[in-house]
């Protein structure tokens, strides 16, 4: 007994001697080996995270008028369609000449910024064939490459520069913009419009 009792008391002066280094050795080895853990975990899991930049989408501008449901000016996606305007604006009026509209819009045409549509009311398409003689004028702003080409004088190239220096606010900014010639305007002043 004499044996163990000495051992203890050995054991007692060491403990009482080395308590605090020990205390602080096992509290170090505990936050290294935290440490190690966490700093494992984490590298391999953030290898796998990506962050995903969100992109603005590019907007559009189309002023649409005439007899429409909600007339106004529409901010719509980049490659955006008449059928999408169409769409948001909620529609044709009762009022709109619905047939004047299939042989003159097309709907899976893209629309481009900065453009005005207008759809006329029956009345207008009406009062136009009356005013030409039964011979309805042709929209210079929402005609189709093929109804331009139509025209006396206008043929692939001029249409195409038509179209491409819309819109117009009168039948003369064919002239004051350079799209065609005075002679050629001569030519097909009345057989073209702008509404």
């Amino acid at each position: 007994m004499s044996f163990l009792a000495s051992d203890e008391v050995g054991f007692e002066k060491l403990w009482q001697q080395y308590r605090l280094p020990f205390l602080f050795g096992l509290f170090g080895v505990l936050v290294l080996s935290i440490g190690i853990f966490t700093a494992l975990y984490f590298s391999r899991t953030s290898s796998s995270i990506e962050i995903v930049g969100i992109e603005e989408e590019e907007m559009i501008f189309v002023d649409l008028a005439g007899a429409i449901l909600k007339p106004g000016v529409y901010e719509l996606p980049f490659g955006s369609r008449y059928k999408d305007l169409l769409y948001r604006s909620g529609g044709l009026s009762a009022l709109a000449d619905r047939d004047w509209v299939e042989k003159n819009i097309n709907l899976a045409e893209k629309l481009e910024d900065g453009i005005k549509v207008y759809i006329p009311s029956k009345k207008e398409t009406t009062d136009v064939g009356e005013v030409a003689g039964a011979v309805k004028k042709i929209n210079i702003n929402t005609a189709s490459q093929s109804q331009l080409e139509s025209l006396p004088g206008i043929g692939e190239v001029r249409a195409a520069k038509i179209i491409e220096e819309r819109p117009y606010s009168t039948v003369e900014d064919l002239k004051t913009k350079k799209v065609i010639s005075d002679g050629v305007f001569e030519d097909i002043e009345d057989k073209i419009s702008v509404y």
